[in-house]
C-alpha cells in the first residue's frame, strides 16, 4: 500500500465511518478499484484507522465523555456493545470471510437503502430527546441492531441509528447515540484485531502492531491514516446531524442504492472481482 492509497482509504472511512452508507463497504470498494483489498496490511489497515474516526466523537463531545459523575452514560454504552463483542467473537472467521466479498457489500448496501427510504415514515413518534430517557434496556436492543453491521456493506451507523429510532429516539438523538455507541465498540474490534488476533503473512503468523512495525512504510500509513481519518470524521459528524436534522435517511437511502447498482455492474463486467 502506498502512502497515497493509504490516505484515499482513510478519507474514505472518515467521510463514511458516522453516515449510514457503510465505511467497511466504501473501504472494500475502494481498496478494491486500486487493486490491493486483498493485501493482509490492507485489511488491516482499514480497521485500524478507526481509531482516528474514535478520536473524532470524543473530541467533538468530549464534556460528555470526560463527565464522570454521569455513571449512567457510560453504563449504558457498555450494556449497549456487549452483542457486538459476543457476536463478533463467535463469528469472527465468517465475518473476516464476507469482508472479502464486494458482492455482498453491493447487496447490502441495494437492501440497506430500501429501508432508509421508508424509514422516516416508519418511525413518526420519536418523543425520547435527550440521553437520560433512553434506559438500560433500550441501550440494549440498540445494541443488538448494531450487530447487522457485521455483514459488510450493512453500516453500523444505519444499523445503531435504525435501532434507535425503532426504540422511540429522535433523529438527532439516535444518530447520536449512534457515535457514542461507536467509541467502545469500534475501540474494542481495533484492539482485537491490533493486539489478540493472529494475521498470515507470507506464511508467518504475527499480531496486527507487528504487522504495522515491520516496515516504515507500514507506519507511516498507519499514523497519516488516521490522521486523516480523524479530521475528515469531525467534518462528516457535523455535516451528518445537521443534514439530518433538516432532511432526514431518504437521499441517503438513494446514494445506498445507486451505489449498489453500479458496484453490481462493475462487478459484472470484471471491473471489480468478487
Amino acid at each position: 500500500m502506498s502512502l497515497l492509497e493509504a490516505i484515499i482509504i482513510a478519507i474514505v472511512e472518515g467521510i463514511t465511518e458516522y453516515l449510514p452508507v457503510s465505511s467497511t463497504g466504501h473501504m472494500i470498494i475502494a481498496s478494491s478499484l486500486m487493486g490491493i483489498h486483498k493485501e493482509e496490511f490492507t485489511k488491516l489497515f482499514e480497521v485500524a484507522i478507526q481509531l482516528g474516526a474514535i478520536l473524532a466523537v470524543v473530541a467533538l463531545y468530549w464534556r460528555k465523555f470526560f463527565d464522570f459523575t454521569r455513571w449512567q452514560f457510560y453504563a449504558k454504552l457498555i450494556i449497549a456493545v456487549i452483542p457486538a463483542l459476543v457476536l463478533g467473537k463467535l463469528f469472527s472467521d465468517k465475518i473476516d470471510a464476507m469482508l472479502e466479498s464486494p458482492t455482498t457489500v453491493a447487496i447490502t448496501l441495494l437492501l440497506g437503502g430500501v429501508v432508509l427510504l421508508f424509514i422516516d415514515r416508519l418511525f413518526t413518534k420519536n418523543d425520547i430527546d435527550t440521553e437520560e430517557r433512553i434506559s438500560f434496556k433500550r441501550a440494549f436492543i440498540i445494541g443488538l441492531w448494531q450487530c447487522l453491521a457485521m455483514i459488510p456493506g450493512m453500516s453500523r451507523s444505519a444499523s445503531s441509528i435504525i435501532g434507535g429510532m425503532q426504540q422511540k429516539l429522535s433523529r438527532r438523538l439516535a444518530a447520536e447515540f449512534s457515535f457514542f455507541l461507536a467509541v467502545p465498540t469500534m475501540c474494542a474490534a481495533t484492539g482485537y484485531t491490533l493486539f489478540l488476533k493472529d494475521v498470515e503473512t507470507g506464511g508467518v503468523s504475527q499480531k496486527g502492531y507487528e504487522l504495522i512495525l515491520a516496515s516504515s512504510d507500514n507506519i507511516t500509513a498507519f499514523i497519516v491514516g488516521n490522521i486523516v481519518a480523524f479530521v475528515v470524521a469531525m467534518l462528516a459528524i457535523k455535516f451528518f446531524i445537521g443534514f439530518l436534522q433538516r432532511y432526514g435517511f431518504r437521499l441517503f437511502g438513494w446514494y445506498r442504492i445507486i451505489a449498489g447498482i453500479l458496484l453490481l455492474i462493475l462487478i459484472y463486467t470484471g471491473v471489480i472481482h468478487s
